[in-house]
C-alpha cells in the first residue's frame, strides 16, 4: 500500500529531528544535549520530539530495529544445508568484505565510538540492544529447531552467535576509535572471523541445520 501524505510527513519529521540531534550529539557529547536542545534546534516543540522518541537515548539509537533482528534474520534466510552459526559467519564475512558501515567500517565512526563511551546511559542501553539481540535469535532457534519450552540449548548457542557478532563489532570499533583505515581493518576482521570459527564446536557450528523442503 502506498505511503500517505500525513505517514510520508511524519516520516519525513521523524527522521529530520533524528539527523538534527545525531549533529549535536557528535559536536557536543551526548550528556551535554538536552530534549530542549533537540527541539529548538529542529524548530519543533518538545513535546513533538518525545512524540517521536520517548528518551534521549532512543535519539542516538534511532536505527538499532534493524539491528536487534539483524541475527535473527540472518539465520532466518540461510542456505539449504547451512547452520546458524555458519549463516551468521558468511553474512559477517560479506559485510566486511564490502566494508560495509552497517558494521562500522567507515570514516567518522570513531566520532560515534567517542559519544558512546563517554556516555554511561549510552554505555547501559548498548548493552540492553545485545540482550535484544540475544533474545530474538533465541526466539528465531526455538521456533526453527522445535525446541521444548525450557530447553537450554537455543539459549546456549544464540549466546555462542552473539558472541561472534559481538566480538566482531567490539573488535572494529576499537580499531576504528584507533583512527585506522576501515579497508585495513576488514583485512584483519576477516583474519578474526577465521579464528572465531576454528575456536566453535561442530555442536556450535552444525546445530539448526537447514534441511531440505
Amino acid at each position: 500500500m502506498a505511503e500517505g501524505l500525513r505517514e510520508r510527513k511524519k516520516r519525513e519529521t521523524r527522521q529530520r529531528i533524528s539527523d538534527i540531534a545525531t549533529g549535536l550529539f557528535l559536536e557536543r557529547g551526548f550528556m551535554a544535549v538536552t530534549m530542549a536542545d533537540v527541539a529548538e534546534a529542529a524548530d519543533v516543540s518538545v513535546n513533538t520530539v518525545y512524540n517521536y522518541f520517548p528518551a534521549k537515548e532512543d535519539l542516538f539509537f534511532d536505527r538499532s530495529a534493524g539491528v536487534t533482528d539483524r541475527l535473527a534474520r540472518w539465520v532466518r534466510g540461510r542456505d539449504t544445508g547451512e547452520s546458524a552459526a555458519r549463516a551468521v559467519l558468511r553474512e559477517l564475512r560479506e559485510e566486511v568484505e564490502a566494508v560495509s558501515p552497517r558494521l562500522g567500517l567507515m570514516e567518522g565512526y570513531d566520532r560515534f565510538m567517542r559519544v558512546i563511551d563517554e556516555a554511561p546511559p549510552l554505555r547501559s542501553r548498548l548493552w540492553s540492544l545485545q540482550q535484544e539481540i540475544h533474545d530474538s535469535l533465541e526466539a528465531v532457534l526455538r521456533e526453527e529447531t522445535g525446541a521444548a519450552d525450557g530447553e537450554a540449548l537455543p539459549g546456549l548457542i544464540a549466546g555462542q552467535i552473539c558472541w561472534i557478532h559481538q566480538t566482531v563489532f567490539v573488535t572494529i570499533g576499537r580499531e576504528m576509535l584507533a583512527g585506522r583505515e576501515p579497508a585495513e581493518v576488514s583485512r584483519e576482521i576477516l583474519v578474526l572471523i577465521d579464528d572465531i570459527e576454528d575456536l566453535l564446536s561442530e555442536k556450535v557450528l552444525g546445530y539448526a541445520v537447514r534441511g531440505r523442503n
